[in-house]
C-alpha cells in the first residue's frame, strides 16, 4: 500500500482491488442507465490500518462539514456512513476487508501507472487493482442523511483474476481446433 494522501475530505489510497466496476459507462442496477452513475466498490484490507484511519479521518471531516452545512448544527441520530465492513456482506471476497462504494455523475479520470489515459474499457474491470482518489461529502436527501463517497480518479495498478467468473475470450477458446477455413465444412 502507498501512504495515503489526505486533504480534508479527499483521500488517495491503494492499491486496492475493485469490484462491481462500471467506470466507462453509467450503471443503474434498476436498469435505466440514464439515471445511473459511474461506480466501483473499493476493497480495503482490514490490516491496512493507516489507510483505514485516513478514510475514517476524511469521513469525520465530511461529517463535521455536514453538521454545519446540512444538519442544522447537530449530528443526526441515524447517519449512513460509507465505510462498510465486508464481513457483513455475503461474499467471500469481502471477508477481512472494509469497502466503500465510490460513485460519480461524470466519468472519472482513468490512467495507467505511467499516468497515461486508459481508453480501452477492458483494462478496468471487477478484479483489477488500482490506486483510488475519493472525496467524502455529507448529504440530506428526502430525509436520508449521511456521508457519501465520491469517485474522483483511478490509476490501474495491476491485473488480477476477473471477479464474477468472467474469463477472456482467448481463455475460453484456447485449444479449439478451428480447422480449415473452407465454409463447405459447416
Amino acid at each position: 500500500m502507498i501512504t495515503p494522501k489526505v486533504n480534508g475530505t479527499k483521500v488517495v489510497f491503494g492499491p486496492c482491488r475493485l469490484s462491481y466496476t462500471h467506470v466507462f459507462a453509467k450503471h443503474n442496477p434498476n436498469g435505466d442507465a440514464a439515471d445511473g452513475k459511474y461506480q466501483t466498490n473499493v476493497l480495503i484490507p482490514k490490516s491496512e490500518k493507516e489507510t483505514v484511519k485516513a478514510l475514517r479521518d476524511a469521513i469525520e471531516a465530511a461529517k463535521q462539514a455536514g453538521i454545519v452545512s446540512k444538519w442544522s448544527g447537530k449530528e443526526p441520530k441515524k447517519l449512513a456512513l460509507p465505510l462498510n465492513d465486508g464481513d457483513d456482506k455475503d461474499d467471500e471476497l469481502y471477508e477481512d476487508h472494509f469497502f466503500v462504494n465510490a460513485k460519480c455523475n461524470t466519468r472519472p479520470g482513468i490512467v495507467d501507472r505511467n499516468r497515461q489515459p486508459i481508453v480501452d474499457e477492458e483494462e478496468m474491470y471487477s478484479g483489477v487493482w488500482a490506486i483510488v482518489s475519493v472525496t467524502f461529502f455529507p448529504y440530506d436527501t428526502n430525509g436520508n442523511k449521511g456521508v457519501a463517497c465520491g469517485l474522483n480518479n483511478l490509476m490501474k495498478w495491476k491485473d488480477d483474476e476477473h471477479l464474477g467468473g468472467r474469463v477472456s475470450a482467448q481463455t475460453d477458446f484456447d485449444g479449439v481446433d478451428t480447422g480449415s477455413e473452407d465454409e463447405d465444412d459447416l
